[in-house]
C-alpha cells in the first residue's frame, strides 16, 4: 500500500499537475534566502522562464539584489530536485505597496460590560416626545440592572 508521500509524488508527476512542481521549486528557491528576507516575500511566480519575487518592503528588494547573484550561481551549479524540468533563465524582484490581506481583515468584537447605571435620574425634559424617550431609556437601564443583580 502506498503512503501519502508516494501518492502526492505520483500526482505531482502527472502533466495536468505540472504547476505543482513550479510551486515546489519556488518554495525551494525561497528557502535559500535568509529568514528575514523570506518574511518580506509576499509571493513568487514564473513568467517567460523568469522567476519573479514580489516583496513588501524596499529593504527586502535591496537585500534581494545583494544575494541574487549567489542564488543564480547556486542554481546553475546544483539545481534542486524540485526544479527539474523547469527552466529558470532569470530571477527578478520588485516591491509592491499594496497592503497584505491580513492587515485589511480585522475582527470586530462585541464588548459586553456590566451596566453601572441605576436609572435613578430625574427627567426634566419639557418636550413630551423626548421626555417619553428618556423615560423609556431609563426603564431599559433599570431592567438591565435588575437582570444583572438576579
Amino acid at each position: 500500500m502506498k503512503n501519502a508521500s508516494q501518492i502526492i509524488n505520483f500526482i505531482q508527476n502527472k502533466p495536468q499537475f505540472s504547476k505543482l512542481n513550479r510551486f515546489a521549486c519556488i518554495k525551494k528557491v525561497k528557502s535559500a534566502f535568509i529568514p528575514a528576507l523570506q518574511k518580506m516575500i509576499k509571493f513568487a511566480y514564473f513568467k517567460n522562464d523568469t522567476l519573479y519575487f514580489v516583496l513588501n518592503h524596499p529593504a527586502g528588494k535591496q537585500e534581494f539584489d545583494n544575494n541574487i547573484q549567489n542564488i543564480k550561481n547556486a542554481l546553475n551549479f546544483l539545481k534542486p530536485h524540485e526544479c527539474e524540468g523547469i527552466c529558470i533563465k532569470e530571477i527578478k524582484a520588485f516591491v509592491t505597496h499594496s497592503p497584505k490581506k491580513e492587515q485589511l481583515s480585522f475582527v470586530l468584537k462585541k464588548q459586553l460590560y456590566v451596566e453601572r447605571g441605576t436609572g435613578e435620574v430625574e427627567v426634566t425634559i419639557k418636550d413630551d416626545k423626548l421626555n417619553r424617550l428618556a423615560k423609556d431609556i431609563q426603564d431599559i437601564i433599570k431592567e438591565k440592572k435588575s437582570e444583572h443583580e438576579s
